[in-house]
Formats: C-alpha cells, structure tokens, sequence
C-alpha cells in the first residue's frame, strides 16, 4: 500500500541504508545507520516529539517509511502502517470544591479532578474500602457518592493508582453512582508534585463522542483523616467543579509485521515495542534551549525497534513478530495501553513481549532488564547480550518502580510475559538524572559504539525468543501469572 507521508520521502529515504542479506545482528546493525536514526528522530526540529503535535506525527510517518523500506508487512486492520488512537486533550477546572461536615476541600491545596466534566451535585457516601470487586459486594451506590482508598491492596504507585481509579469510576458509573472520590495516601510522590503534574494539561484515552463520565477526584489524605471519617459512616458530600474544558485530539500507533517462517510458530507472535513521543518544548521560559530532544527518552529505544525491522524484514524468524512504537506514552502509556485493549493480532496469540526504553544510562558494559527474573527469557536475552560483549543486569533502583512505569506494564496486566530492555545503569544517580526528561538529552552527547551493541543485543535477544522452542513464561508465584492463566487458557 501508499503511504502519505507528511514528510518529504526523498528526506525521509536519504538516511537509509540498502538491507543486508545473509548476515547476523552483529554484522546488520551499522552505528552510522543508528546515528542517523537518532539524530532525525530527536532534532531540534522534532521540537522534542509531543503527542498530539504535528512533529510526531512527523515521527510517526518516519518509521512507517523505514518499516516500508525493509519489506515489514502492514497488519489487517490498521490504516497502513498506523493505528489510529483516540484522545482527549484534558484543561485543568478553574475552581474545584468538595464540602462534608463543614470541611471545604479545594482544587490543588486539597483535591485534583481526575475525570468527568463540569459538575454541581450532593449525595450520600458508600465507603468501599479499596473499591476490589468484592468490597463493592452487597453496597448499594445507586444515586450515592462512592468514596474509596486510592489505588489497590499492595499497590504502591500512584502511577498503578490511576488506572485501577480508571477501572472503579466505570464501575461506579455503570451502577449508577453518583461521582467517585479517592482518598490518596502515598509517600512515593509527594502531594506537591501530583498536583504539578495533574492539576496541568494532560492527556486521556477516548473521545468526546464516547460520552459524559461521572466526577472522579482524589483527596489528599495523608493522616488517614478522611478515610476515618468516611469509615465511621455515611455523610452528605458536596461537589462542585467549574471552567473544566475537554478537547479531542488523534494521535497514532505504528505497526508492523514479519510473518514467521514455521508452519506452526508463525501463527504465535513476539511483540516488540518502544514508544517514540517525548515530552515537546518548554513552555512560559525565556530560555536559549527549550526543546527536551528525547535522545535517551525514547529515540534510542525507537532506533532498536527500526534496527529489528531492518534485520527481521530480511532474516524472519521461526515465530511471528509485530513491531509497535507507540504514542502518548509520556502521558500515562496511554498508546500501548489502547493497543493492549484493542490488539490488530489476538493477545491470546503474543507470547512475549520486548519493550524497550530508558533514561538514559551511566554504565556502558551492560544493559538493565526492568523485569529480570520474572519469566523464562532470561537466559536467551543474557546470550545475546554476552554475544556483543555486555552483561545483562537487574534493575538496580526497585524503588523507582520501573516497571509500572513503561509500555510493558499494559501487555503485562494481560498477562503477557513482558520486560524493559533498557541501557546500562546501576543507579538512578546524577549522571542518569542530567538527562532524563532534560533539556541537555540531545543526539550529540551519546556514545554510540555502545549504542550500536545495545541495538545488535536487542534484536539478537528478539531472535533468541522468537526461534526458541518454547515460548516463555512467567515465573511460578508471579502477580501476572494468574492473568497468564486466564488469557492462555493454562
């Protein structure tokens, strides 16, 4: 098929290389070819690859264009090489008040909006607990305002709190409740910066034409004051919610396919994935830099995820692979999340996902798997990176949570044995942090002979995995290892 790329082709095709036949990841992948890859995807005229901005749109059609020139077949049911991702661009309300027992709570000091428009209602208060399935048994919140803990038994995260706060508002909504408020404790991320992050702009799944949802708001209840008082009985709440304003924007998976070489393999698919958006410009500052480029933050995971089209369109493997950069992922993983949800190929069909992306890296002899020792790949991502001299690590930083907070948590939750590939770093320390969602983190301050053995160990391990006589699995006592179960039928 044609493509219509927003770009011209002819600059587009001048950074490509002819595809090499009979040969291995080590001798394919060339550090020119990822150096150009890099230096396109985070030039400054990228303006740092905003979801929603022409410029990644951009980006998009830059991939489409190589994934084409490699021979990757497009998969039934996108529109070419995209999936099309529906949006809706979110502006913080002007004002926001909860009121109960002579409590006036207000918007940032207090209380963040996380869904539902405008809104003025009172009701009655049900307390479930952490909203689980079974603590909404025998309640009835029909015409009621639900209140609930943030997040879910053993969670920690705010990042896991949005989406299983997601999943109770839908189910507040679908028995007639009124509005959903969580009631947020956590000392992960300080109120502070929730509010710097959410009390802003931002972006969610879905359209405007998809219909109102009910008010879902946190309250910041750092002594467990609220949830007290709501424990001990129901209350008369009011909600108020003035100047909030919604607008639909698109935005765009890619994706593409290499068609497997065995009879019976060819039909399990390994899916390979980088998001490629950033974080766009800075704003309101006279500064002489203000592009975050997104070099490290995901140009280098992007490029691995060409160099894997590059050698698997010339050099298919036993297994099927699907090739996935996705949008919005610096908005809360909402592209992979809206692919996990609405898969081209059955998910019942993948049985690994390789997700690849980082911060950046400060040790130049290894790669980190965020998820290392959590399924039966190990071994098989340990030999490819061994195979181009680098030793596979673990996560050294658990405290950052890593890995809720990549593409791979989304496959994971359907239960898809999923891990980050990411570059070399034994802490989250200075050298890590002068670049993550910096405006230093430009094409020009990589190395990139140790970016060519990253790329070359990616694909290697994608090989390994995809030819493997087994496909992998999640390690016995896992958390996804029931959602496996379920999604396997084993």
């Amino acid at each position: 098929m044609l493509i219509k790329y927003p770009w011209p082709l002819g600059l587009i095709f001048c950074l490509m290389a002819a595809p090499a036949f009979g040969q291995q990841p080590t001798e394919a992948i060339k550090k020119n070819e990822i150096e150009a890859h890099i230096r396109f995807l985070a030039a400054d005229e990228l303006k740092g690859r905003d979801t929603g901005s022409p410029e990644l749109d951009i980006a998009a059609s830059y991939i489409a264009a190589q994934m084409q020139s490699y021979g990757v077949e497009t998969v039934e049911g996108a529109d070419g090489y995209f999936q099309s991702v529906p949006l809706t661009q979110q502006k913080p309300p002007q004002s926001a008040v909860i009121s109960y027992e002579g409590n006036d709570l207000k918007l940032a000091e207090d209380l963040l909006v996380m869904g539902g428009g405008n809104s003025q209602l009172s009701g009655e208060t049900v307390f479930v607990d952490f909203g689980t399935p079974e603590d909404f048994e025998g309640k009835n919140i029909q015409g009621k305002i639900v209140v609930a803990k943030a997040g879910l038994p053993g969670q920690t995260s705010p990042q896991s709190f949005i989406g299983a706060g997601a999943e109770k508002a839908q189910r507040v909504q679908a028995e007639g409740g009124l509005a959903l408020v969580e009631l947020y404790k956590s000392t992960q991320i300080p109120w502070t910066l929730l509010v710097r992050y959410l009390n802003n702009e931002r972006l969610s799944l879905g359209s405007q034409e998809e219909g109102e949802t009910i008010p879902h708001l946190w309250l910041n209840d750092p002594e467990s004051t609220h949830i007290n008082a709501f424990q001990a009985g129901s209350k008369g709440l009011d909600i108020k919610i003035e100047g909030k304003r919604d607008a639909a924007i698109a935005s765009r998976n890619v994706i593409g396919l290499i068609t497997g070489t065995d009879p019976k393999l060819k039909n399990e698919y390994v899916l390979l994935t980088a998001h490629y958006d950033h974080v766009g410009v800075e704003k309101g500052k006279n500064l002489p830099d203000s592009i975050y480029n997104g070099a490290r933050d995901n140009a280098i995971g992007t490029t691995s995820l060409i160099s894997a089209a590059r050698y698997f369109g010339q050099h298919p493997p036993k297994r099927s692979v699907i090739l996935l950069a996705v949008t919005a992922e610096e908005k809360g993983l909402l592209g992979s999340q809206w692919y996990a949800e609405n898969p081209l190929i059955p998910m019942k069909q993948v049985i690994f996902n390789l997700n690849t992306d980082g911060a950046g890296y400060n040790d130049t002899t290894r790669i980190t798997l965020i998820g290392l020792g959590r399924t039966s790949a190990d071994d098989a991502i340990r030999e490819a990176a061994q195979a181009v001299g680098l030793a596979a690590e673990a996560d050294p930083a658990p405290e950052q949570n890593l890995f809720d907070r990549s593409d791979n948590v989304n496959f994971a939750r359907m239960g898809v044995p999923a891990i980050t590939f990411s570059p070399g770093f034994t802490a989250f320390d200075q050298e890590i942090m002068k670049y993550y969602h910096q405006l230093a983190d430009e094409a020009e301050s990589l190395n990139y002979n140790y970016l060519e053995k990253l790329c070359e160990a990616y694909v290697l391990a994608a090989e390994k995995i995809a030819n493997a006589a087994k496909a992998p699995v999640w390690k016995s006592g896992d958390k996804y290892e029931p959602a496996a179960k379920e999604l396997y039928g084993r």
